[in-house]
């Protein structure tokens, strides 16, 4: 394992930026505000710290990117930023995502109120549910893991005929796993930020996914027509737990944070960090660096100390009752299911820190 550690001045220099009109723009937030996120180049702060490089797969070894400043994040003219015409972020649910109809409706609607209390200041709202069919995509049976999987780029199109005039940008959620193209093995996610859509599947966050497998209905499958959506009906979908809903609210704020124009995360431990591999995505953090924080802020226009007290209502919220897994079964009625929220103890201990640097 291996550290990446910037000095202090770079990581001033990264948040602040040496331009005179930036550093006004900088001097001008809450004092409060600036406290806090000038502790990205405190060497002794407890609240954000160094990447850690575990393996040579890990993202930033693999892929190697240029760092994205502030400054360069301000200046950069392909961005795109919600304007009081287009401000409102979409989610559209593609096949269920709960094992009944009840848990696929909350499971989503944590997700919206999350999404809210994240971007804090942007409206979300969601789009209708489709079945599978109605993307008109292909699939397919992955080799490796024998489950089905959906072709991401054509859901990417599907979604950009789909996008409301007042949308900032849509994202697709599934829990069917994906592929870009045939000689792809699988992928997270794919966006296209010049649209402003992406697609992102949860499919390999549940716990059974490598086991469950097409229950051997692969050449059942060869020998119906491409367009025979069927083979969807009544298909495997995970549990949805405490750690399945951290991983999903991680994965989804990660991508809808690249269409603001914030890029991979080379400075801090950061939400922003690029991911090549489940245990890579695990260790990274649901919080923003101050780099990322300050970019985010700059593109919405959110008070700092506000939407920390959004995200910690979302956590203490609907959560009465007993924690754990969301039911296999469940009857069909209007009951509000107990948000399974405790794999986000640590997440709210630590913006309860953050709130007390941002108030004093």
């Amino acid at each position: 394992m291996k550290t990446v550690r910037h000095s202090e001045h770079t990581l001033r220099t990264a948040l602040i930026s040496k331009n005179p009109a930036l550093v006004s723009q900088y001097e001008k937030l809450e004092a409060g505000e600036r406290r806090l996120m000038n502790e990205a180049f405190q060497p002794a702060s407890d609240l954000f710290g160094p990447i850690t490089v575990h393996s040579q797969s890990d993202w930033i070894t693999s892929h190697p990117e240029p760092p994205q400043d502030f400054e360069e994040f301000f200046s950069d003219p392909y961005r795109k930023t919600p304007s009081p015409e287009k401000c409102s972020i979409y989610i559209q649910c593609i096949g269920p995502l709960g094992n009944t109809q009840i848990i696929s409706e909350e499971y989503v609607k944590w997700l919206k109120s999350y999404c809210e209390a994240f971007f804090y200041g942007l409206t979300v709202k969601l789009l209708p549910p489709v079945p599978v069919s109605a993307t008109k995509c292909s699939f397919r049976v992955n080799e490796n893991t024998q489950n089905l999987q959906i072709h991401a780029g054509h859901i990417l199109k599907f979604l950009k005929k789909k996008k409301p005039e007042d949308a900032f940008c849509v994202v697709g959620i599934t829990m069917i796993d994906l592929y870009p193209r045939d000689s792809w093995n699988f992928v997270f996610g794919q966006a296209s930020l010049t649209d402003g859509v992406g697609i992102f599947s949860f499919a390999r966050y549940g716990s059974d996914f490598y086991s469950s497998r097409y229950k051997g209905q692969v050449k059942t499958l060869q020998e119906k027509s491409s367009h025979d959506y069927s083979v969807f009906d009544n298909y495997y979908i995970p549990e949805v737990t405490s750690v399945l809903l951290l991983r999903s609210c991680k994965t989804l704020t990660h991508e809808i944070g690249h269409t603001f124009g914030v890029r991979h995360c080379q400075w801090l431990a950061c939400l922003m960090q690029g991911s090549n591999h489940l245990e890579e995505a695990d260790r990274r953090p649901l919080y923003l660096c101050p780099i990322c924080l300050r970019k985010l802020q700059c593109a919405i226009g959110f008070n700092i100390r506000e939407r920390y007290k959004a995200l910690v209502r979302w956590i203490d919220e609907e959560s009465s009752g007993t924690p754990g897994v969301t039911p296999k079964h469940s009857r069909e009625d209007n009951v509000n299911l107990p948000k399974p929220v405790e794999a986000f103890k640590e997440w709210k201990e630590w913006i309860i820190k953050c709130l007390a640097v941002v108030q004093n």
